[in-house]
């Protein structure tokens, strides 16, 4: 509870700093309070508890996913100094828009209230609206941000009325007395479909299939910088928050309910790796990209032991060659008129480092070792083939196998093809820096998972 109320008062903090024109100082004080915050959030794991009547339950899962939304951000904020160095009059506008979702995600994994849960990932949903459209003079913008706002709007309804049945069904919103009664006692037939509707809503929030179908419009037309957030740091919030959902509201799951996950899962991961291979804008490549890391996540709601430590995991390794990856894209990207493949034609041979970088990410989302990405994956379809789901297992080799295919089509693009059009300026240092930081920690992650696996 701490950490919000912290990274809440980080957000008035920025904008006050608008009032006070300091605008050059934005950037590096955000990212020296998150580091604060992140520091005495970890010291958390001392002070686990429930808060304010239980509206706030913070435990050992809350902490570490509440950590890595904080890195997240880091990062993003970092990117965002350099982004938006052509805007500055609107620079804290888009730092505190981050910043308080970070908050609204750190409440939907700390939440002991569905009450808190709903407030949560409102807070998160406007400011992705918000920033989709930020971006006011370009149609495509306008497009993304009203498309999610929309889609987004009909899911939060759904989500509403889910959590309404199963208020009616238990006479409760505090998660602690929903799970006791669930587990003890016989429950109405519609705390079930309050159970569906809240899992509808959650699937769109993370674009698996058959959900997904706003994700790649709003990836491409949203700033590059926003679509890096919605695919690390939405996707992640969203797709732990589901995890606890999961854990905590379902009192056993039964074949059928298993059943179709395993059907989510498969679509998510065959539908966004086959049309990702159809894709030449980068973006939308991305876009359908994570849809299918997303129907790998959805395969730890079926592991019977560990399934929060493989999740965050897998979640930490997507995050971090998400990041890096898009540290070179807002560099090769901007001011282009087009955001397509071409764009990294000879890029390897020009900018040699950065060209390993993309390689190193790309590699590690296709599972290829020695990168986290591939441990992300052995780990977690080792307990999936544990808990009995072969065809899940085979699936997923196949889905991996697809993917490689479009994941090599920009690697080719870097190393066998000549750089069109005028040379690329100078990269700037922000960018170069994160991008390297993230190189080293996939490969870290990948050689020391324990350091992961080991907070939950």
């Amino acid at each position: 509870m701490n950490t919000l109320i912290a990274i809440s008062g980080l957000g008035v903090i920025v904008m006050l700093a608008e009032m006070m024109n300091a605008r050059k100082a934005i950037v590096p004080v955000t990212i020296l309070g998150l580091l604060g915050i992140l520091g005495f959030n970890i010291s958390e794991y001392n002070a686990l508890g429930v808060y304010f009547n239980n509206m706030m339950f913070v435990d050992r899962f809350s902490v570490a996913f509440s950590s890595l939304f904080i890195v997240i951000a880091i990062f993003l904020i970092a990117m965002g100094g350099e982004f938006y160095k052509d805007k500055m009059s609107r620079i804290s506008d888009f730092v505190s828009i981050k910043v308080f979702m970070l908050a609204g995600g750190v409440a939907m994994v700390s939440f002991g209230n569905l009450a808190m849960f709903f407030l949560g990932i409102e807070v998160l949903s406007i400011s992705l609206y918000v920033l989709a459209a930020s971006n006011r003079l370009n149609l495509k913008s306008n497009e993304a941000g009203m498309k999610y706002f929309l889609m987004g709007a009909f899911a939060s309804g759904i989500i509403l009325f889910g959590i309404a049945l199963i208020y009616g069904a238990t006479g409760s919103f505090d998660i602690q007395t929903i799970y006791q009664t669930v587990h003890t006692m016989n429950y109405p037939q519609w705390y079930n479909i309050g159970l569906v509707f809240l899992l509808i809503g959650m699937l769109f929030k993370v674009a698996a299939a058959p959900f997904h179908f706003w994700s790649p419009d709003v990836y491409e037309g949203a700033p590059a910088l926003t679509t890096a957030t919605m695919s690390t740091l939405a996707k992640v919030v969203s797709l732990a928050t589901l995890f606890k959902l999961i854990s905590l509201l379902v009192p056993f799951q039964t074949y059928n309910f298993q059943i179709v996950l395993v059907v989510v899962a498969i679509a998510s991961m065959f539908i966004g790796n086959i049309m990702a291979l159809r894709q030449n804008n980068v973006k939308r490549m991305l876009a359908f990209s994570g849809i299918s890391h997303a129907g790998f996540m959805l395969m730890t709601l079926l592991i019977t032991n560990f399934s929060a430590n493989i999740l965050l995991y897998y979640a930490v390794a997507y995050a971090v060659a998400g990041l890096s990856m898009f540290a070179v894209i807002l560099y090769v990207m901007h001011g282009k008129d087009n955001e397509t493949i071409d764009n990294f034609n000879g890029f390897g041979k020009t900018n040699p480092l950065m060209g390993i970088v993309v390689t190193a990410s790309l590699l590690s989302m296709a599972g290829i070792p020695v990168f986290s990405g591939f441990f992300a994956k052995f780990f977690l379809l080792n307990q999936v083939m544990s808990s009995g789901w072969v065809i899940l297992v085979i699936a997923a080799v196949l889905a991996s196998v697809i993917s490689v295919g479009y994941y090599f089509k920009i690697i080719l693009a870097m190393y066998t093809k000549n750089a069109d059009g005028e040379k690329l300026p100078a990269m700037p240092i922000v960018y170069q820096v994160l991008a390297l930081l993230g190189l080293l920690l996939n490969i870290a992650l990948g050689l020391y998972p324990k350091v992961i696996l080991n907070l939950i």
